[in-house]
C-alpha cells in the first residue's frame, strides 16, 4: 500500500514544469562528486593491504528526474546521552545474559562492565570495571612406550637379569585451571589502565610402569603412583603508566607471577614466573619492547605447577627483546633477544618429592654448579610471498663455575638455530622443519659447547604431537635419574629435568630434519601428519659417561599423526587424539636395548579441553 501511494508522487514530481526563472542548482549529491584519490599510506610508513596502482575508473551513476537525498541539516544533531550503553542491547530486549552463557553477552566474561551499586563490597572506584571469569577442564590419557631400566635393589620381575624390562607404561592426568581477572579501562583499543589476575591449577594424575625405582626412589614402593597438587600460575598486577602517542601507543608495568615467552615459539624460554616486566609499543604498534626480570620459581615434581609454598631458587633470569614489524622485509617481524640467565645453586642439594636428587645432577664428579650464561637471539616470523617463516637462532655464551667432568671452570659457547617453512594452500598447509643444537665433542678441554635453554617449551616440528618432544628417556647407565632430554623440548641436555634442574652445556646436541602437513577437512576437524628424522650432533659426553667407545649419532625418525575436532567450531571445546611412533636408529640402540629387542617405540595422546 506504501508502495502504490509513493509511486504517483514520484510521477507527478517529475511531470511537474519547472518555474519561469530556476533556482540556484543545488550542490551536486556526495555521489557525483569525484572522490578524493586512493591514498595507500593511509598511515605514514604503512601500505593498504593488497594496493597495486593504478586503480579502476570510478564508477559513475547517472539518474536524471530522481530525488535527492535529504540535506544533512534535515536530521538532528543533538546526542541523546544512555546512562550504560553496555546494556542497551538488553534493554531493547535483543539479549538476554545468562552466567553460564560464554557465547553471547556476558558480564562475567568481561563484555560488559561491573554495576558498583551491586558489589559494594569490591574495591574499585569509579566506572568502567569489567570482571572475567575463566576455567578450564584438561584431560589426559597417554599409554606409551620407551626403554625403562631395571630396578637396581629389585624388579617386579624376579626373573629379570636385563638392563632394560618391560617398556609400556600409561599415564592419566587431570587438570582444572580457575582463574579470575579485574580490569579498568575499556581494551577494545587500548591496554588496560589497571589489571589484577589470579589463576589457579590442579591436577590429578596417575601413573603406571612395569618396574620400581621408576617412579619411586625407594625400592619397597610400587611401581604405580596417584598424586595431586594445587599451583598458583598467575597472580600479577598490571599498572598502565602512560599513553605516549593518540594511537594509543603505551608504557605499562606488571608485577608478580605471568607468563612470558621469550620468543615466538619458545624455544629459550616459555613459562610462568615470578617477576617484573616493563613493556610498550611505539609507531603504530610497529615496536614492542619487554624488559623483564625473573625470580625462577621451585616446580612441583609430578605435575610441573608452580610450588609457591617453596623458597624461590636461586636462579634468576634477565631479559631484554625488541620486536620490529615489516623488518628486514615487509610481512616479516623481527625480533632481536639479551637474556642473561644467573645461577647460584652450587652449594645446594635439592631432592624432588620422589626421593630422587635433582640439584647437582647425578653425573660425572656429582658436584654442584653455578654458572652464569648471556644468550644473544634473533627471532623472525611472518611470510616471505606466499611462503610462511619462522626462524630462530642464538648464541649462548657465559662461564661454568665447575664442569661436572674436570671440576674446574668452563668456558660456554654453544650455538642454536631453528627455521619452519610452510606453503598454505587451500584448505591445506605444508611445512618443511629444520634445527641446530650444538653438542660438546670433547667433555675436558675447558670449553663446553652443548646447547641448553633456560626453560624451553617449543610449538615446533609437530609439538607435543612428536614422540621425542612429548616423551622422556631416560639416560640409564650414565646418570641415575637424569634423562636424554625433556618432556615438551627437543633438546638433548642430559639433566634431572627441564622443571627443577639446572641447565647442562655438557650434551651430545642435536640435528633435526623433519616435514609435516596439515589438512582443514571442514571447519571443525584438522588432522595433521608429521616425520622428523633425528640424529645426535656429537656422542662425545654420551661415550664418556657410559663408558663406551662408540656411539652413533643416529636417533631414528620420529613419525606422528593427529586429529583436532572442535565441534562447535571455536576453541570452548577441543578434542585432540594423536599417535606418535619413534623408529630407533643405531644411537639409540646403542644407548637402549629393552627385553625382547624391540626397536620402535610408541605413544596415544587422548586430549579433552573444554574452556569457559
Amino acid at each position: 500500500m506504501a508502495g502504490a501511494v509513493f509511486l504517483p508522487l514520484v510521477l507527478q514530481l517529475q511531470a511537474t514544469p519547472p518555474p519561469a526563472e530556476a533556482p540556484e542548482p543545488a550542490p551536486d549529491p556526495p555521489w557525483e562528486v569525484d572522490p578524493p584519490p586512493v591514498d595507500p599510506e593511509i598511515i605514514e610508513g604503512r601500505r593498504r593491504p593488497d594496493y597495486t596502482p593504478p586503480l579502476p575508473d570510478p564508477v559513475t551513476q547517472d539518474n536524471p528526474g530522481a530525488v535527492r537525498a535529504p540535506p544533512p541539516t534535515a536530521f538532528p544533531l543533538d546526542d541523546i546521552p544512555i546512562p550504560d550503553r553496555w546494556r542497551l542491547i538488553e534493554s531493547l530486549g535483543l539479549v538476554r545474559e545468562r552466567w553460564w552463557d560464554p557465547y553471547n553477552q556476558n558480564t562475567y566474561k568481561g563484555d560488559r562492565p561491573i554495576n558498583p551499586d551491586k558489589v559494594p563490597w569490591l574495591p574499585i572506584k569509579g566506572h568502567d570495571w569489567f570482571f572475567v571469569a575463566n576455567a578450564v577442564s584438561d584431560t589426559v590419557i597417554e599409554p606409551r612406550s620407551f626403554p625403562i631400566p631395571v630396578g637396581v635393589q629389585t624388579t617386579e620381575d624376579p626373573d629379570r637379569t636385563d638392563m632394560f624390562g618391560n617398556d609400556f607404561s600409561t599415564v592419566l592426568s587431570q587438570t582444572v585451571v580457575v582463574g579470575a581477572a579485574l580490569i579498568k579501562g575499556a581494551t577494545a583499543f587500548k591496554p588496560p589502565d589497571v589489571e589484577y589476575r589470579v589463576t589457579l591449577a590442579f591436577n590429578v594424575n596417575y601413573v603406571d610402569v612395569p618396574e620400581r625405582r621408576v617412579l619411586f626412589v625407594e625400592p619397597s614402593k610400587p611401581s604405580h603412583r596417584l598424586d595431586h597438587f594445587v599451583g598458583v600460575q598467575e597472580a600479577f598486577f598490571d599498572y598502565h603508566l602512560r599513553n605516549v602517542s593518540t594511537r594509543y601507543d603505551f608504557d605499562s608495568v606488571r608485577i608478580g607471577i605471568q607468563p612470558f615467552q621469550s620468543d615466538f615459539r619458545g624455544f629459550l624460554f616459555n613459562d610462568q614466573q615470578l617477576g617484573l616486566r616493563f613493556f610498550g609499543t611505539r609507531d603504530n604498534n610497529r615496536f614492542q619492547y619487554n624488559l623483564a626480570a625473573f625470580w625462577r620459581l621451585e616446580k612441583d615434581t609430578n605435575s610441573g605447577l608452580n610450588a609457591v609454598t617453596q623458597r624461590p631458587r636461586d636462579d634468576w633470569l634477565f631479559v631484554a627483546n625488541l620486536y620490529r614489524q615489516d623488518f628486514l622485509i615487509p610481512a616479516l617481524t623481527s625480533q632481536v633477544t639479551v637474556a642473561y640467565n644467573r645461577n647460584r645453586e652450587g652449594d645446594e642439594i635439592e631432592v624432588d618429592d620422589n626421593g630422587f636428587p635433582i640439584r647437582p645432577a647425578l653425573l660425572g664428579n656429582l658436584r654442584g654448579r653455578d654458572y652464569d650464561v648471556v644468550y644473544l637471539g634473533y627471532n623472525a616470523d611472518g611470510r616471505i610471498g606466499r611462503i610462511n617463516l619462522t626462524a630462530s637462532a642464538y648464541a649462548a655464551l657465559g662461564e661454568d663455575r665447575g664442569s661436572f667432568f674436570t671440576g674446574e671452570k668452563a668456558d660456554i659457547r654453544a650455538y642454536f638455530g631453528a627455521a619452519e617453512l610452510s606453503y598454505d594452500k587451500d584448505w591445506m598447509r605444508f611445512r618443511l622443519s629444520g634445527a641446530y643444537a650444538s653438542g660438546d665433542g670433547d667433555p675436558f678441554d675447558g670449553n663446553e659447547t652443548g646447547f641448553d635453554a633456560v626453560f624451553e617449551n617449543p610449538v615446533f616440528a609437530g609439538a607435543d604431537t612428536s614422540y621425542w618432544i612429548r616423551q622422556t628417556i631416560p639416560f640409564a647407565g650414565g646418570g641415575r635419574a637424569v634423562s636424554v632430554n625433556g618432556r615438551n623440548g627437543i633438546l638433548n641436555s642430559l639433566r634431572s629435568s627441564k622443571e627443577q634442574g639446572q641447565s647442562n652445556f655438557n650434551n651430545p646436541g642435536l640435528v633435526l630434519a623433519g616435514a609435516g602437513a596439515d589438512f582443514d577437512l571442514t571447519p571443525e576437524l584438522r588432522v595433521s601428519a608429521n616425520a622428523n628424522h633425528l640424529w645426535f650432533e656429537n656422542t662425545a659426553t654420551l661415550e664418556t659417561l657410559r663408558n663406551e667407545g662408540s656411539i652413533a649419532d643416529d636417533i631414528g625418525w620420529d613419525l606422528s599423526t593427529s586429529a583436532i575436532w572442535r565441534p562447535k567450531a571455536t576453541q570452548n571445546i577441543v578434542l585432540r587424539l594423536s599417535a606418535a611412533a619413534l623408529v630407533s636408529g643405531d644411537g639409540f640402540r646403542d644407548l637402549f636395548d629393552s627385553l625382547g629387542g624391540g626397536s620402535t617405540y610408541y605413544s596415544v595422546l587422548a586430549n579433552v579441553v573444554v574452556t569457559y
